[in-house]
């Protein structure tokens, strides 16, 4: 009873063996023959690779066309320079990238990613129960990031376009000792006005003024009769949905707009330097050109893609994905189709910034995603064809190992 169990065991026992015998003699350790990766040495050839940086993206085949709006067609035309976004970021050398983070966009959401989602040689230095972070380059004490979580708020709360070309140098030279010349990647987030501006009246709700903001241009800020308050008192705490709209100097209306154009190209705050119409034709352009020149903006409603893009301009990797929050304060906030009118005639031009925002978008995500598909395939191709030349070397090699086999054994022969 005893040798037959143990010949029964004994059959599975040589048959693993032998398998793995075979296996170690058709794939032997160290060798190529089976698979490839980008980037692996062939017999001391390395395989071309695309130019495109290797982020290794576990979320962005399926995850990354959910977000996709159905059947997206463009209805801007852009240049292949406007959809081409690459910084060629260098965090050792002298680029800064700088964050301006208009209100209720998710700019918080994001800031936060900058400081302690990013994968980096020396990462950010982060201590409990402090809002800002340390975040040097590599063996320099020299910041390559300004924002609210690393340098603060150096230019004051919630800087506007204008207020940071023109203060973000002048601070970045008091900072450091040395004053090289440096390359600033301005990035920004935007989000669909209409759930901006509840998100604004909701904070608003609750206490939030930003009075504090100092809506510096050409050298000043405004005065009491430029910029007006809404509200007697420290702040605005239990505004209605109905007050917020009615007041006509409320910062929320546009403001994505106006923190993004160049406000000295209209005076400022100054109302009276020219006409309203000329004024909003300005300050649309204006931003529309801003947005489009920066590094990188990201939208709030398309997260993954966000991520995807800002990693592939600054060749940096998140450690972890960006969530879709869809619940939020302004998607809880039920409002009937004449207010929700009323708003979008009152962020009328920030309308239409995200509308031209979100197709460039758009465009440069599907132009990207194209890109690398193509150097995929290329790269693929030139692996094969290596791949097959390599294979035909060693038949050839084969081939003359055995003519010279067949003289060797003919002279022996003969002698």
């Amino acid at each position: 009873m005893d040798d037959k169990s143990n010949k029964l065991i004994l059959v599975p026992v040589v048959f693993v063996l032998f398998v793995m015998i075979g296996y170690q003699y058709i794939c032997p350790a160290g060798s190529n023959s089976c698979h490839f990766r980008t980037g692996e040495k062939v017999r001391g050839v390395t395989l071309p690779s695309s130019q495109t940086p290797a982020i290794f993206d576990f979320y962005i085949d399926q995850e990354l066309e959910d977000e996709s709006p159905p059947k997206f067609l463009p209805t801007f035309n852009f240049s292949e320079t406007d959809l081409t976004r690459y910084a060629n970021f260098n965090i050792k050398g002298d680029d800064v990238i700088v964050f301006l983070h208009i209100q209720k966009t998710g700019g918080t959401t994001f800031g936060r990613h900058l400081v302690r989602n990013i994968r980096l040689e020396q990462p950010c230095d982060c201590k409990l129960g402090q809002k800002k972070c340390t975040c040097h380059r590599p063996g320099k004490k020299e910041s390559w990031l300004f924002s609210r979580f690393s340098t603060g708020w150096s230019c004051g709360l919630h800087a506007d376009w204008t207020e940071l070309t023109n203060c973000v140098p002048v601070i970045m030279d008091k900072k450091e000792t040395e004053k090289p010349r440096r390359n600033f990647y301005y990035i920004t987030m935007l989000r669909d006005p209409v759930s901006r501006f509840l998100s604004e009246w909701k904070h608003v709700q609750r206490g939030a003024t930003w009075k504090t903001s100092l809506h510096m241009c050409d050298g000043r800020s405004p005065t009491q009769d430029e910029l007006p308050t809404c509200y007697l008192g420290d702040d605005w705490s239990g505004v209605t949905l109905q007050e917020f709209m009615d007041c006509i100097y409320n910062l929320a209306n546009n403001r994505q707009v106006r923190m993004l154009a160049d406000l000295s190209l209209v005076g400022c705050y100054n109302l009276s330097s020219m006409n309203e119409s000329e004024r909003n034709e300005i300050l649309l352009r204006s931003a529309k050109d801003n947005l489009k020149n920066m590094a990188f903006f990201g939208l709030t409603e398309y997260q993954r893609k966000t991520q995807y893009l800002f990693e592939r301009t600054f060749n940096l990797k998140f450690i972890s994905p960006f969530t879709q929050l869809n619940s939020t304060r302004a998607a809880n906030v039920d409002i009937e189709w004449p207010t929700r009118r009323r708003i979008e005639e009152l962020n009328f031009l920030d309308m239409q910034l995200y509308e031209y925002a979100k197709d460039l978008f758009l465009q440069r995500f599907q132009f990207t995603r194209q890109r690398e598909r193509q150097l995929e395939r290329q790269r693929r191709r030139e692996e094969r064809q290596l791949l097959r030349a390599q294979k035909a070397q060693r038949y050839r090699q084969q081939a003359d190992d055995s003519v010279t086999t067949e003289d060797y054994t003919g002279q022996v022969v003969r002698w």
